[in-house]
């Protein structure tokens, strides 16, 4: 991947050659690393526009305070022409005021960048595995598996724009109880479109009337042959097709949402390829298998629990803080054991790096998963676990109460349906994924700036009528406004605190998409994008105050084309921005 040299990185390369300067004049010893030297946008920016930490970094591996270094580095930088002024702040901070023309050259890089502005080859291919979704084959997806659908997506995207190589995958858990389960459910579905008397529904696991179409599908193919088989017999068949028409509901559910993924991996495939015992085989060879009895469930009582001899694995050699269960007494595999041999066979596939994106209610799993893969792979696999946080959904300020089982849910079709996959999409990322959501119908469509994905969309098509507008006023044609002519321009005309606000905004941009990729951390574009918004609102606001600050300057051509560019850059960064979110950038609201 070609990517070009953004601001950030610019300034980065100035402080690693101050910090080889004062390592060729002896201030600061050779063989330092400075791999993770860089810098950031300070939190308080009266401070500067960018810091860095190096000094601190420094400090110990130099054997010197600081605050000294810190001092030497100012020296050094403070010589270079893009900055306008260069401070040293405690413990050892350095800050950096840049100088307009700096700022003014960054808007031609975001220009000449286009569509391609902010990615970056953090990954320089690598392959990742980002699984998510996932859920139990078991009926629609509701809105509580929306938001870790959108979170593994965004990421996705984020990931490819940071130059991995990502496949995208759903795990199906048809190989459980609780599939047999659906099979009984549809069973009693099929036996009542044969027109037979099937009573309470509601005594089944899946009552849902979802159910109702694998019933009459059934019936469709088999007639009333099922009928004269016994339970073992009729099992697998609808088990089969029930978890394949749940399937096909839930792609075309995802598709609502605007999700492709690639690859479906079935739970009972790989167990029918010998996952399992490919997984027990290898632990045994390596000796951290065992027979014994696990510790009791944490918070069960003694009565509830009765403690039986079990092959274990010896997780806690590998940070799990209990050893645990693989084969039950019966010699029958623990779900523990089939996620496993899933994660291993991932992993065989050539996904060393792997992404899961799980829910709440998972979270005790994580160290015992990421320990068994550290097993399984001699540490050469990387396991990252996200798990997403509830939400709640609330109508008129009503908390809305869902059970799949008893079949009263919010379906995503209907969620798209009343609130929109741009403002769903959105709304799920403009929190970190680990803090919970209240998802308000009412706030989602409200056009103020309280709803964040219209006020970042509005700014998006702002931009877009400012430049129509501009063509129409000032006979300006389609090759006026190219962005990469625009992007050549010397824009003289640009010095006021606003526009040069906006364009320090924009040039953060890739930095911003390198940090939220290296954190896996997809909500920071989100809360970038609604700054960016109030920052271009904001200049606009003052231009109805200040004619100056006007975008379409009548009878001075070169003034209108400096602000046009900064239109069009800012259109183009929000844009880039939505599409790592998977959210349409509008070129006018409706």
């Amino acid at each position: 991947m070609n990517v070009p040299v953004h601001l950030f990185a610019g300034v980065r390369q100035k402080l690693l050659a101050a910090v080889e300067a004062l390592q060729q004049s002896g201030a600061l010893p050779a063989g330092l690393d400075v791999a993770g030297l860089g810098v950031d946008v300070p939190r308080d920016r009266t401070h500067g526009d960018l810091a860095t930490n190096a000094a601190m970094l420094l400090a110990k591996p130099s054997g010197r305070r600081p605050m000294d270094i810190a001092a030497d580095l100012a020296e050094v930088l403070g010589r270079d022409k893009d900055f306008a002024a260069v401070s040293v702040a405690a413990p050892g901070f350095v800050n950096l005021v840049l100088t307009r023309q700096c700022c003014v050259s960054a808007l031609g890089g975001i220009l000449r960048g286009g569509a391609g502005y902010g990615a970056n080859n953090l990954g320089e291919g690598r392959k990742v595995n980002v699984e998510y979704v996932s859920a139990n084959p078991t009926g629609p997806l509701h809105i509580g598996h929306v938001r870790g659908a959108v979170f593994g997506d965004a990421l996705a995207n984020l990931l490819q724009w940071s130059g991995f190589a990502v496949c995208r995958e759903y795990y199906i858990n048809d190989a459980g109880a609780q599939v047999d389960a659906l099979a009984r459910s549809a069973f009693a579905r099929y036996r009542e479109a044969l027109g037979e008397a099937v009573g309470d529904l509601a005594a089944t696991e899946y009552p849902g009337e979802y159910l109702r179409a694998v019933g009459e599908a059934l019936a469709a193919q088999h007639g009333r042959g099922l009928l004269q088989q016994e339970e073992a017999a009729w099992l697998p068949v609808v088990r089969g097709e029930a978890v394949a028409a749940m399937m096909e509901g839930i792609r075309a559910d995802l598709r609502l949402l605007g999700i492709e993924q690639e690859r479906f991996s079935s739970e009972r495939g790989v167990l029918e390829d010998g996952g399992a015992e490919r997984v027990l085989q290898r632990l045994s060879d390596e000796g951290l298998l065992y027979e014994g009895v696990p510790e009791p469930p944490k918070g069960k009582a003694a009565a509830d629990w009765q403690p039986r001899k079990q092959t274990l694995f010896r997780s806690t050699g590998f940070g799990d803080d209990a050893d645990r269960p693989l084969l039950k007494a019966d010699g029958s595999g623990t779900y523990f054991l089939n996620d496993i041999a899933y994660h291993f066979d991932k992993f065989c596939r050539g996904h060393a790096d792997m992404i899961d994106v799980w829910g709440a209610d998972h979270g005790g799993y994580i160290q015992r998963l990421q320990a068994a893969i550290a097993a399984l792979t001699g540490g050469q696999a990387r396991l990252d676990i996200k798990i997403c946080q509830i939400v709640r959904l609330l109508r008129r300020g009503e908390v809305v109460k869902m059970s799949k089982r008893a079949g009263a849910f919010v379906s995503v079709a209907e969620l798209v349906q009343e609130a929109g996959r741009d403002a769903t999409r959105f709304m799920m990322l403009y929190r970190k994924n680990d803090a919970a959501l209240d998802f308000d119908f009412a706030k989602v469509v409200e056009q103020s700036r309280d709803n964040p994905v219209f006020y970042v969309q509005y700014a998006h098509a702002r931009a877009c009528s400012a430049l129509n507008k501009a063509a129409e006023a000032e006979g300006l044609g389609a090759a006026d406004l190219q962005p990469e002519l625009l992007g050549k321009r010397d824009f003289g005309s640009l010095a006021h605190d606003s526009e040069l606000e906006l364009i320090k905004r924009m040039a953060a941009f890739p930095h911003v998409v390198e940090g939220a990729a290296q954190a896996h951390e997809p909500h920071r574009i989100a809360f970038f994008l609604y700054e960016l918004a109030a920052a271009f609102h904001g200049l606009w606001s003052e231009g109805k105050r200040d004619a100056s600050l006007r975008f379409i300057a009548p009878d001075r051509r070169d003034e209108t084309l400096d602000r046009l560019a900064l239109v069009c850059a800012c259109k183009q960064v929000l844009a880039n921005g939505l599409a790592i979110l998977g959210v349409q950038a509008p070129e006018e609201m409706r």
